[in-house]
């Protein structure tokens, strides 16, 4: 058995040295108590690489924590504590539950163990010595039963906690930082498997600095006020029903002509940047989806056939084999591609319940899918054209934080080299010519073909991913995709793939998160609601209410019998950009009086001129630039 060096002699070592493990040349991260592999950099515990093992330590520092707090009186049975992004979890099988206040006095047991500097043992047992160990553990056996055959078996401990594990951990505990916090307790399946049992799983998070701790932990409570499904009951935009199902969205009015708003917007954009508008249905023949390889390489995510006069249907997991038998259906000449196809296209994509999560992750969603047929020498302008024309369509809605990750060609792969690498450049040509900064992800690109991806942070600094440019060398050959040359010779088309929004529900769920549930004037499904100050106003505000929607703009009266003040409050909770205040001033001199959302001071307006600033509010001059917006 080998043991790492005896603790006082490491604590001395430790002084005098700051660095706490390795990197390799390939990004592992290796503790002091490995073998130093070939070329490895140190890792000096203020270095952000450092933050792996920091993370990991607190995870096992947790687990002892819990087993001072609880164990006393209750067995505790151990699962696994993993780092996560951020941070840190355990998952305990408990007796008793662990509560919310349970989560600071762990706290402060954390930080007694760390003051303790107890440092972390790492010793290589046998098989055998390691499941004499965890005798009472069934998780821990179940972990060292699903190891390799030839797997070193490694414990660490701490103080009189030992748990199976292959680190990284930093030397001692006293070389954790405090800035650290217990989040939140939740159930957890073991092994994320709902058959199994359901654990105790207490999530942390750990940074190098008290001022990261501090904003992780305001970005976080923002995120909560700000979350899409809690704004979606709120603002009474979209629902989920239980009669209907899980992952199935039920938009409601107001969530419905944001939509219609958003669906207007870009149909417009689309036809003013020369796609043409197709529709394709639900539904399709399986021989369709053996030919497009998704019943080969997509099955799992595609729903169960349905048997319609003795075929095998399959509802659509995506739309473009619709959108190359519009291409097929007559010959093509090189005169007339490129060919830009466009449509709202509703797919259907088996999640796992446990994986759904509002509007970003659903079983049915619209896309707003393009594709776009052309010839090699036009791919490269396409490109740059389809980039381009994204951008503009995310900074139309207040998104401007853009990162682009190229995704190359990986091993396994269908195309010829040469189109490879002609496809990579033309991306890689169209990314530097709008000035986006990149990350090139390595072989990440689809078997079919590489491609972009556009993630764009919103007003908490959050990354999303939205918007795809994708080649793809695989259908063009599968459907034998052709189109008469210049030469009067037969040839493959290139076809790329592009979706704008991703998809209309996860977009509106960024959008709404990003904006707070505070939609600008022209995309907010109630602009104006008009509160009469008495019963004797609700004629002229109606009058108002009905010049407001034959200028196309979107306005309310509210005739409830409310003070109104409290109708005021209701119309700043539902977050409408203008509340118009009607009286017998107002009404004498064709007025209104406006509370702007925003804006402190209040102003009197005429009907004229309100409805001068709704004109401005519209698709239309959004599209053509105008600065009010």
């Amino acid at each position: 058995m080998k043991v790492n060096p005896e603790p006082s002699k490491q604590a001395d070592h430790l002084q005098q040295n700051p660095v706490v493990g390795f990197q390799s040349a390939s990004g592992i991260i290796h503790d002091l108590f490995a073998s130093k592999p070939e070329g490895a950099q140190p890792i000096a515990l203020q270095d952000r690489v450092a933050a792996q093992l920091v993370r990991h330590s607190l995870a096992h520092v947790l687990a002892k924590a819990v087993k001072q707090h609880f164990g006393s009186e209750h067995p505790i049975q151990f699962g696994m504590g993993p780092v996560i992004e951020n941070g840190f979890y355990y998952d305990f099988d408990l007796p008793v539950p662990i509560r919310a206040e349970d989560l600071p006095l762990l706290e402060e047991k954390m930080r007694e163990i760390i003051r303790q500097n107890l440092p972390f043992q790492r010793s290589e047992v046998s098989r055998e010595e390691a499941a004499s160990n965890f005798a009472d553990q069934p998780y821990k056996l179940e972990l060292l039963e699903n190891l390799p055959e030839d797997a070193v078996i490694s414990l660490y401990r701490q103080g009189d906690f030992v748990d199976l594990c292959r680190g990284p951990h930093v030397p001692a505990t006293g070389m954790i930082p405090f800035s650290f916090k217990l989040t939140h307790v939740s159930g957890a399946y073991w092994k994320g498997d709902s058959s199994r049992p359901m654990l105790q799983r207490i999530y942390g998070v750990a940074f190098h600095e008290g001022e990261e701790l501090e904003h992780f932990l305001w970005q976080q409570e923002e995120a909560r006020k700000r979350d899409h499904r809690r704004l979606g009951q709120q603002l009474e935009l979209f629902m989920v029903s239980e009669e209907v199902g899980q992952g199935l969205i039920l938009w409601q009015p107001k969530g419905a002509m944001v939509r219609l708003l958003i669906e207007e917007f870009s149909r417009k954009a689309h036809l003013m940047h020369g796609y043409d508008w197709v529709i394709s249905p639900h539904i399709g023949r399986a021989q369709l989806w053996e030919t497009s390889g998704h019943l080969d390489f997509y099955k799992d995510s595609m729903y169960a056939p349905m048997d319609l006069d003795g075929e095998a249907y399959y509802a659509k997991p995506m739309n473009c084999p619709f959108h190359i038998e519009i291409y097929k259906n007559k010959k093509r000449s090189y005169r007339e591609l490129p060919l830009r196809y466009a449509e709202f296209g509703t797919v259907y994509r088996y999640e796992l319940s446990g994986a759904l999560h509002g509007l970003t992750r659903v079983r049915g969603f619209t896309q707003d899918d393009a594709h776009i047929f052309c010839t090699a020498d036009q791919a490269e302008a396409e490109i740059s054209r389809a980039l381009e024309f994204s951008l503009f369509v995310l900074r139309s809605f207040g998104l401007s934080d853009f990162t682009a990750y190229l995704s190359t060609r990986p091993e396994e792969s269908v195309g010829e080299a040469k189109d490879w690498d002609l496809a990579t450049e033309s991306l890689r040509r169209a990314l530097e010519k709008a000035h986006l900064p990149y990350d090139i992800d390595e072989g990440g690109g689809a078997f079919y073909g590489p491609k972009i991806d556009l993630k764009v942070k919103d007003a908490l600094g959050r990354q999303w991913q939205l918007s795809t440019i994708q080649f793809d060398f695989n259908l063009a050959e599968r459907f034998r995709l052709e189109y008469i040359a210049e030469d009067g010779q037969a040839k493959r088309p290139f076809m790329v793939h592009r979706a704008l929004f991703g998809s209309m529900e996860r977009f509106f769920g960024v959008l709404l998160e990003h904006h707070a549930g505070e939609f600008p004037l022209w995309l907010a499904p109630v602009q104006a609601k008009i509160i009469p100050i008495a019963d004797r106003h609700i004629e002229y505000a109606q009058k108002v209410a009905s010049q407001i929607r034959a200028h196309q703009g979107r306005a309310e009266v509210d005739l409830r019998n409310e003070r109104m003040q409290a109708k005021i409050r209701d119309a700043e909770l539902q977050k409408i950009p203008l509340v118009l205040v009607v009286g017998d001033r107002e009404a004498q001199e064709n007025q209104v009086s406006v509370r702007e959302r925003g804006v402190k001071e209040q102003q009197v307006m005429s009907v004229e001129g309100l409805l001068e600033k709704l004109r401005g509010a519209s698709v239309d001059q959004l599209l053509h630039g105008n600065p009010s917006f």
